[in-house]
C-alpha cells in the first residue's frame, strides 16, 4: 500500500497512519507512506510510530491551503514511493467567529484548508490514483451535516467537502477510483483535549451521546481503515458518520415525556 496522509502529526491523521500500517502488516503487504503536516518537526512522533510498525515513511510539509504544497506532497509520493493507492485528506482547521463577525480573509482561509486543499491534492494525485484504481478518503465532520455555532465558516466548509467527495466519486468512478468521507462526531484529539479537561465538560457531552462516551482518534481511524480496505471495494460516494449515534440523538433532545 502506498499512501499520502495529511494532518498526520497528531490526532485522527496520526491514528489513521498507525492503523493503516498495522492493516498492511497483517496482510503481509509493505506499507509506504508520505506523511504531511505544517512543519517537518511536527512529524517526528508519527514517523517513529510508523517505522516501529514496519512501514516506510517519507515526509512532506507546508501550508496545505497553497497549491504548491499540494503539488509538493504528491510529487514526493511519485518520487519516493513510486505511485499512490490511497490519499487520506485529513488536514483541517476552524475559526471560532460567528458569521456576522467573520472576516472575508478568515472565511476564505478555512475553506482553503478544509475544502480546496482536498481538491488540489486529489487533482494532483489523479493520474497515480487512476493507474492504481485507488482510493480517496477525506475527513469531514458532523458539523458538515449539522450547523455548529459559533464556528461560522467551519460547518459550511465541511459540508462543501462532503459534496466535493461525492462529485469526485461520480467523475472518477469510471476510472476505478473510490472517493468517500469519514465524518467524526465529538472526538478527543490534541486540539480538543484542553476543552475536555475543563471540569464537567466530558461528562456533560458524553451524556448526550447514546454510546455514552467521547470518541478517540482511534475510533475514527477504524472508519478510515474500513473505507480503505478491500471490504469496501464497491463503496464510493458515501459520508461514513462515526459519532456513537450522536446525530440521531439531536432531535430527541427536544422530545417531551408526554405526547398530547
Amino acid at each position: 500500500m502506498r499512501a499520502i496522509i495529511t494532518g498526520a502529526a497528531s490526532g485522527i491523521g496520526q491514528a489513521a497512519a498507525f492503523r493503516l500500517a498495522e492493516d498492511a502488516a497483517k496482510r503481509g503487504t509493505p506499507a509506504r507512506f508520505v506523511i504531511a503536516d505544517l512543519t517537518e518537526d511536527r512529524l517526528d512522533r508519527t514517523d517513529a510510530g510508523l517505522r516501529a510498525r514496519g512501514a516506510e515513511t517519507h515526509r512532506a510539509w507546508g501550508d496545505i491551503s497553497l497549491e504548491d504544497t499540494a503539488l509538493h506532497i504528491v510529487a514526493t509520493a511519485r518520487e519516493k514511493i513510486g505511485g499512490l493507492d490511497l490519499l487520506v485528506s485529513n488536514a483541517g482547521d476552524f475559526s471560532s467567529a460567528p458569521l456576522a463577525e467573520l472576516s472575508t480573509s478568515e472565511f476564505d482561509r478555512v475553506f482553503a484548508i478544509n475544502t480546496r486543499a482536498a481538491w488540489l491534492l486529489a487533482k494532483a494525485a489523479y493520474p497515480m490514483l487512476r493507474d492504481s484504481r485507488g482510493c480517496v478518503i477525506a475527513t469531514s465532520s458532523l458539523a458538515g451535516v449539522n450547523p455548529q455555532p459559533p464556528f461560522g465558516s467551519y460547518s459550511p466548509s465541511k459540508a462543501a467537502l462532503i459534496m466535493l467527495i461525492r462529485q469526485l466519486a461520480q467523475e472518477w468512478g469510471p476510472d476505478g477510483i473510490r472517493c468517500n468521507c469519514v465524518c467524526p462526531g465529538a472526538t478527543r484529539t490534541g486540539r480538543t483535549e484542553g476543552f475536555y479537561q475543563q471540569q464537567g465538560v466530558e461528562r456533560e457531552r458524553a451524556a448526550r451521546i447514546p454510546m455514552q462516551r467521547i470518541a478517540e482518534s482511534t475510533d475514527i481511524a477504524k472508519g478510515i481503515s474500513f473505507l480503505a480496505s478491500p471490504d469496501a471495494d464497491y463503496i464510493s460516494g458515501i459520508n461514513l458518520v462515526v459519532d456513537g449515534a450522536l446525530e440521531g440523538a439531536l432531535m430527541p433532545l427536544f422530545a417531551t415525556s408526554k405526547v398530547d
